[in-house]
């Protein structure tokens, strides 16, 4: 029996994680495009955030 990979080995999803960067970056043509698409995500985070902790006891 031959060993076998991973299939999610640290090397795998650090590869993902810098194509899905690179393509958002492509996808924001502007500076002023990069920083909504930041403020959009970060806004994302803060609602799941205060979303979650009123359903904590």
């Amino acid at each position: 029996m031959t060993p076998t990979r991973p299939i999610l080995s640290p090397a795998r999803i650090a590869a993902a994680v810098l194509s899905l960067g690179l393509l958002s970056l492509a996808a924001c043509n502007t500076v002023e495009g990069i920083g909504e698409d930041i403020s959009s995500g970060g806004k994302a985070v803060s609602e799941t955030a205060d979303k979650t902790q009123k359903k904590l006891p």
